[in-house]
């Protein structure tokens, strides 16, 4: 049997369109997807026969023609469509230890949060709009409020994250002008954005002082003349400077520029609302603690440790704040309902200290120890162990967790990890095809096995890797 002849044996275009199974797939797509899947799925299983003829295997290629019906092929074309549908923004199974992974969508929203982005999502709401006087209010009144109740500052204002902020903030009192800052504290963020970069988007001047790891308050002092718009603080919180050091503290910057009429930024990037020291991390300070020692202008992050949405919340003097509010650049980076609702959501479950680790997923999973990582990870080893084939082990390690969102660089969380070693199909392998299964499962490899961490695991999410272990094509 020549090829012709064989691709001539699989059904038609027409006759796989006329059958009663393609009309209920075209009842949940369209006609025209339906034959545009017939005709990929085709394409499909004559490259699959050609391959086998150039191979010499015939008889599996008949073999393999014969079992192709119409119903095996819609079948197959049921599923393409339902991938092809699936959200390209899908959940997944965080089980690499990292906290808030910056990649896999940073942090959790709490229970509450997500409930208010459904309400505004679902309902016309009161995002720009006075319901005193049923005038045009502001969209930032719903959170401002909360902000400074926390904080201790006299007013806040939020943008769409933390860049945003500095960028606002530099665009509003330096450009055109000089910022003073420690060369030690030109950090790098993620996506290699640069604090120079910004501050010269921001038309701003950058003058450097001191060294990598030493500077004095004298070294800014000599750098200050009529040109200088801004002193700048940037927290290093995804790296540290250790030993040999030397840093100006906020309350001594902040004296030298009131001392000059210059405003000071302090750029805490992850910003904490608690004490952190009580999950075992190195003391970081709050941002009520910033306010406190006199920062002019107070930036930090909306999501990373604090667990809300992505979003640059600035606090600081009120003369500061509603300039920065009135500058061109703030209807750019401004925040919509969704933001608002889930920054209002989460900022609301810190006014019940009590609560509040309960409450917000990224401070639950940080608050967790070995102990209580015992019992899911006897669960998730056992259910393995049901499901992997002879010549593969799994078991119980200890390891340790990252904090992640550029945060705690040095900080290590004791966690439990099942690891799995399957020298069939390897360890690289084996995470390439959990990350394809939906939904995708992410992992970590040490040592050649494939690490599962516990800490990151949600309700739910054994299940899934169950699945995913059942459905592997090895």
């Amino acid at each position: 049997m020549n090829k012709n002849q064989l691709l001539r044996r699989l059904p038609a275009v027409n006759d796989i369109i006329k059958h009663r199974k393609a009309d209920q797939l075209a009842e949940e797509y369209n006609r025209d997807l339906i034959i545009q899947g017939i005709r990929d799925e085709l394409e499909y299983q004559r490259r699959k026969l050609l391959k086998l003829i150039d191979k010499e295997q015939v008889e599996q290629a008949e073999a393999e023609v014969d079992s192709l019906t119409i119903e095996k092929l819609l079948a197959n074309i049921a599923t393409n469509l339902e991938k092809e549908f699936r959200p390209q923004l899908a959940p997944v199974v965080n089980a690499t230890g990292v906290i808030v992974h910056t990649n896999l969508g940073r942090s959790l929203l709490s229970k509450e949060a997500r409930e208010m982005v459904e309400l505004v999502a679902s309902h016309y709401n009161t995002l720009e709009i006075d319901r005193n006087t049923g005038e045009r209010g502001s969209r930032y009144d719903s959170v401002d409020e909360l902000i400074c109740r926390l904080t201790g500052a006299e007013a806040a204002f939020v943008v769409n994250n933390n860049a945003a902020a500095v960028l606002l903030a530099i665009s509003t009192f330096a450009s055109g002008k000089e910022i003073i800052i420690s060369r030690g504290e030109l950090i790098e963020i993620g996506g290699s954005f640069r604090i120079p970069s910004v501050m010269e988007q921001g038309g701003a001047d950058l003058v450097e002082v001191g060294t990598t790891n030493k500077v004095y308050i004298e070294d800014y002092a000599r750098e200050i003349n009529e040109n200088t718009g801004m002193l700048l603080k940037v927290h290093t919180s995804n790296y540290k400077v250790v030993g040999f050091t030397e840093e100006v503290g906020l309350d001594q910057l902040v004296q030298l520029g009131h001392k000059h009429d210059i405003p000071v930024l302090d750029d805490l990037g992850s910003g904490v609302f608690l004490d952190m020291t009580e999950f075992g991390l190195e003391k970081e300070p709050t941002v009520a603690e910033r306010v406190k020692a006199g920062g002019d202008i107070v930036t930090f992050s909306g999501d990373k440790i604090l667990g809300g949405p992505q979003a640059g919340i600035i606090v600081g003097q009120k003369d500061l704040i509603e300039k920065m509010k009135k500058h061109p650049l703030t209807r750019a980076v401004r925040v919509d309902k969704y933001t608002l609702a889930a920054l209002e959501g989460t900022l609301k479950a810190y006014l019940r200290p009590e609560t509040v680790i309960e409450k917000i997923p990224t401070l639950n999973m940080l608050s967790l120890d070995r102990e209580d990582l015992k019992e899911p990870a006897a669960k998730l080893k056992n259910s393995l162990k049901e499901i992997l084939p002879q010549g593969a082990h799994c078991q119980i390690e200890e390891a340790i967790s990252k904090v992640g969102g550029g945060a705690y660089p040095l900080s290590e969380l004791p966690t439990l990890t099942v690891t799995v070693d399957w020298p069939d199909i390897g360890a690289s392998e084996l995470a390439s095809k959990l990350r394809t299964h939906y939904p995708p499962v992410f992992t970590r490899i040490k040592d050649e096995k494939l690490i599962i961490d516990l800490r990151t695991l949600q309700e739910g999410d054994q299940e899934i890797i169950a699945d995913a272990f059942k459905e592997l094509e090895v």
